[in-house]
This record gives C-alpha cells, sequence and structure tokens, in this order.
C-alpha cells in the first residue's frame, strides 16, 4: 500500500510548482511552441511519470500502470466516440449528403450567426446530453466544418459552446460521480448546479456570437440568442431542481432547438450575414459563401436520416437500462494488478484515508461508440454503401485519427498519473488555501480539475471530497462548493488538451492545436472567473439560493 503525499518538499510554494510542471510543459508545448499535439503529450506525459516519481515517491511501477491505465480509458470509450463518429462523417462526405445537409440548413436561417447558434449551443447540448465524452464537439465541428466555417471557428467555437450542458453530460454522469463521492444528497446537488449553470446557459449562447463575429454584428441578432438562451435556461432550471440530473440537457436542448427553429419562422436580421468571416477575430473581413439552391424534401430527408439516426442511437446507448442490458450480455471488468487498492487517498483530500480502486471497464458492448458505430454503418448501407466500401472506409478513417488516437491516449495517461500519484490533489490544494475567497477559488479548483483530466465527471471525482472537507472546515455549505465544482468545471472543458485534439481532429486541421488553445484560454478563464463571482453572491450575499425550492 502506497499513502499520496501532497507536501513531498514540506513547502506549499515548491510543492505547488514541481506538481504543475506536467501541465506546463504539456500546454507550453502545445500553446507556446506550437509542438505536435502527440509530441506534446509524450513530453507531458514523460513530465508527469517523472514528477510522480522522483519528486513524490510513487513507485516506478504504479506509475507506469496508471499510465497504461489511463491509456487505455483514452481509447474506450473516448477515442472510440472519435473514430466512429468521424466515420459516419466520411460517409456523409463521400457521397455528397453532407453538402447537402449544409443547404438544407439554410432554410432554417442563412445567417451564419444563427447557424452557428443552432448547430453549436442548441444540437450540442443535445449531444452532450445524451453521450457527453467528445461526441458534442466532433459532431458540431465537423458539421461546421461542411457548412464553410474555417477550422479555427468550427473547433473553438464547438468548445466554447460545449460548456454550459457539460454538468448535466451523459445522463447526469457529473452530478451522479460528485453525489457518490462526497455523500450528498443527489437532488440537493443537481438542484445547486441547476441555479448556478442557468445564468451562463443565457450568457454563452451571446459569448458564442460575439467571439465569432464581434460584440456589433452579435447585437444584430441579439432576439434569438436570447430566446435559445432562455429557452435552454429555463428547462435546466425546473427539470434539474423538481426532477433531477438525468434529463436535464435533454429536454432542454429539444426545448431550445424547437424554439429557436420556431422563433425564426417569424423573424429575420434587418442585415442577415450571408457570408463567412475570415477567422474568428476578423468580423470586418468576409468571404462569399456558395449561394444556395432548392432543394427537394426527399433530397433533404436522405441526407439528414444518418444523423436522426445517430441522434437515436446516442440516445438510447447513454440509457440507464441500455447499458446495463448490454453489460449484462458481455462485459470485461478487469483489476490492474499492482495499482488497483495499492494506492491510499489521504486527508485533507478526503475526511478519512481512502483506498483508490483501478479496475478497467472493458464495456464494448455498451460504450457509447458502439452505438455511433452501428448507426454510421445503418447510415452508409442506407446510402447505398457496400461491405466493401465500409471497410474500406473505415480504413482510411482510421488512417486519418491515427495521431488523435495517440494524443488523447497520452493525455488520459497524463490525467491518471497526477490522479493516482496526487499532484493534482497539490494543485488543488493550493487554491483550497485561501479562506474567504474559498468560493472563488474552489470553483476554479473545479476548472482545473476538468483542464487537467478532460472530463467533469472525473474533476468531481477528484476534487469532490476535498471541496466538501473544505467547505466544513470554513463553515460554508458544502452543497454549494460541491456543486461549485462542477459548475466551474464545465468552463474548462474548452482548454482540456483532449477536447482540443478532438475538435481538430472533426475539422481535419490536426497539429494546430496551439492556435486553438489560444483562441480559447481567455474564454475559459473569464467565463471560469464569472462562475465563481456568482458562486461568492450565492455563499455571502444571496444565502436564500442555497435553500431548496
Amino acid at each position: 500500500m502506497w499513502s499520496q503525499v501532497y507536501d513531498p518538499f514540506g513547502s506549499v510554494v515548491l510543492s505547488t510548482a514541481v506538481a504543475a510542471i506536467p501541465v506546463v510543459v504539456l500546454l507550453g508545448a502545445i500553446g507556446v511552441f506550437e509542438v505536435r499535439a502527440h509530441i506534446a503529450a509524450l513530453l507531458g506525459l514523460a513530465a508527469a511519470l517523472a514528477v510522480a516519481i522522483l519528486a513524490y515517491g510513487m513507485p516506478p511501477h504504479m506509475a507506469g500502470l496508471a499510465a497504461a491505465y489511463g491509456a487505455a480509458f483514452g481509447l474506450l470509450p473516448i477515442g472510440w466516440i472519435i473514430l466512429n463518429v468521424i466515420f459516419l462523417y466520411q460517409l456523409t462526405s463521400e457521397k455528397g449528403e453532407f453538402a447537402i445537409l449544409q443547404r438544407s440548413i439554410g432554410s432554417i436561417s442563412d445567417d451564419r450567426r444563427l447557424q452557428l447558434l443552432f448547430i453549436a449551443f442548441c444540437l450540442g447540448a443535445f449531444f452532450e446530453g445524451a453521450a457527453g465524452f467528445g461526441t458534442p464537439v466532433a459532431v458540431t465541428a465537423a458539421m461546421l466544418i461542411g457548412l464553410g466555417f474555417s477550422p479555427l471557428a468550427a473547433s473553438g467555437l464547438s468548445l466554447i459552446a460545449n460548456t454550459a450542458p457539460v454538468a448535466f453530460g451523459a445522463l447526469g454522469t457529473p452530478v451522479i460521480a460528485l453525489a457518490a463521492v462526497t455523500g450528498l444528497d443527489l437532488h440537493e446537488l443537481s438542484a445547486m448546479v441547476g441555479r448556478q449553470l442557468p445564468f451562463f446557459s443565457v450568457i454563452v449562447p451571446f459569448w458564442l456570437v460575439w467571439a465569432f463575429v464581434g460584440f456589433r454584428k452579435m447585437l444584430e441578432v441579439w432576439p434569438p440568442i436570447l430566446v435559445a438562451g432562455v429557452a435552454f435556461a429555463i428547462p435546466q432550471y425546473l427539470v434539474s431542481n423538481f426532477h433531477g440530473p438525468w434529463l436535464v440537457d435533454i429536454v432542454a436542448a429539444i426545448v431550445s432547438m424547437a424554439c429557436l427553429a420556431a422563433f425564426l419562422r417569424v423573424w429575420r436580421p434587418a442585415e442577415p450575414m450571408t457570408t463567412m468571416p475570415r477567422a474568428p477575430s476578423e468580423s470586418h473581413a468576409y468571404t462569399d459563401a456558395p449561394e444556395l439552391r432548392p432543394l427537394s424534401n426527399p433530397v433533404i430527408r436522405r441526407a439528414w436520416t444518418p444523423w436522426l439516426v445517430l441522434s437515436v442511437f446516442v440516445f438510447f446507448w447513454g440509457t440507464p437500462q441500455v447499458r446495463a442490458a448490454l453489460d449484462g450480455l458481455w462485459v470485461a471488468k478487469v483489476p490492474v494488478t499492482g495499482l488497483d487498492a495499492m494506492v491510499q487517498k489521504m486527508p485533507p483530500v478526503v475526511a478519512a484515508p481512502h483506498i483508490e480502486s483501478a479496475v478497467y471497464s472493458f464495456n464494448l458492448l455498451s460504450a457509447t461508440g458502439t452505438g455511433i458505430l452501428l448507426a454510421a454503418v445503418i447510415s452508409g448501407l442506407y446510402l447505398g454503401y457496400g461491405l466493401g466500401g465500409l471497410l474500406r472506409t473505415y480504413a482510411r478513417t482510421i488512417w486519418l485519427v491515427r495521431y488523435s488516437l495517440i494524443t488523447i491516449a497520452c493525455m488520459l495517461a497524463i490525467g491518471f498519473v497526477t490522479r493516482y500519484s496526487g499532484t493534482d490533489a497539490t494543485l488543488g490544494l493550493a487554491l483550497a488555501n485561501t479562506g474567504w475567497l474559498y468560493p472563488l477559488f474552489g470553483t476554479l479548483i473545479g476548472w482545473l480539475g476538468v483542464a487537467l483530466t478532460g472530463s467533469d465527471t472525473a474533476s468531481n471525482v477528484l476534487f469532490g471530497g476535498l471541496q466538501r472537507v473544505t467547505a466544513e472546515q470554513l463553515g460554508i455549505n458544502p452543497v454549494l462548493m460541491a456543486a461549485a465544482n462542477s459548475s466551474g468545471g464545465v468552463m474548462g472543458k474548452m482548454i482540456d488538451a483532449q477536447s482540443i485534439v478532438v475538435a481538430s481532429t472533426a475539422t481535419r486541421w490536426y497539429g494546430h492545436e496551439g492556435s486553438i488553445l489560444r483562441f480559447v484560454f481567455f474564454h475559459s478563464v473569464a467565463l471560469a472567473v464569472l462562475v465563481g463571482l456568482l458562486v461568492m453572491g450565492q455563499a455571502y450575499v444571496w444565502p436564500l439560493t442555497l435553500l431548496a425550492p
């Protein structure tokens, strides 16, 4: 049994600086030196292993097993999702159906700002609610590229949009995991998150369009932006507070899409923006978009069918009943011998010493990526592919995403090494020692957790116990701070290296992850601070918001 140590040098400042080395190496290589993502990930992994073994005293074989465990988790379920989403995109693109889909969206609106709003925010929220784990960014970024958005715009804007829905993603998995690790009531946590994020469900659509075309162009379409945001925020609040975390995003996304589509039938901007900015920051420079021709209803239905099939499969694969049934047919639970039950998490990260498990779930049948693969195969047969054509396209897709899969595996390996070695807990503890400012910095702990692990669920598992213990020591409501971990974490989603690689892969812009990171970094920090300020207000100014509705 090896027990984690969070201050190996006897100095909080020095220990925190050393714990940050893997993060600095990874993000510096990508964002500053523009090293290719898979090389940067390997450098970050080497740094994480060196810090864990040499500075924190983690046994080398445990560190290696943690890296292997993380890499396996990176390939399944996350890499499996990306591979099969891109496979579906390739099938529809090669048959020309994606181009038709692009043109059909003009029937909702020919304004580029509103197309972005509908796809990245509304439709992306549906995929986040049903599947999560990279699915919404992969799908929406690919759609935006097909619509003629630049790779940077498609990547960066999909990441910005995929924030407000994340805490209730994958049928509420992050909040469910948070309740499990903190011992707090699930419905209280769901309700509290549901009283934090709706504000940002209104803000993020405005922020998204502003990041795309600038403030003035955003104001030209403020009515539909407001409709989309409010139509998402109200169901998000109601479902999370009066039902639970399971269907929040799905219900809110469907209501938002329906309200936005209905509103656009009776409202048009005074000056529709049918041209495309050259870059997200160049709102004054536009390029002409191809003129849309009328399309027959059968042609439109054929183009949309693969994505409707995908939505159905993703939804059903995300339900607990279907997952349980598929796991009942076959699932392999593989304990990582030498790591499982061999690492002990220590106070003050947890209230009492806690033994960490390490069991890899090889759930190929119930994995979301498998549902996406079946949807892609069915769609391919519907579009006229034979078995040979499907296999050839799949082989080309594997070759296309090979570096992305390596990168994602390495990114998760870094996350698992920092988790089992305790270096990420050192970073969290540094933010926890901030006294009355803890509601702000506690929110940033969640942001940091997602930036490190790539998952709001993983961040909640990692720091949920710390949030409860610290809040109780400071006399702050633990439900508030545990919820803040999840709500703040959603803003870290856009800068985690895993999500950036997913976006660059979906837009076929692999190798430009540094540009994407630089574009979204300010937005991530600014929105996370705003969440922290809201939590400060809930802690000290509006305590009545802590009461259940």
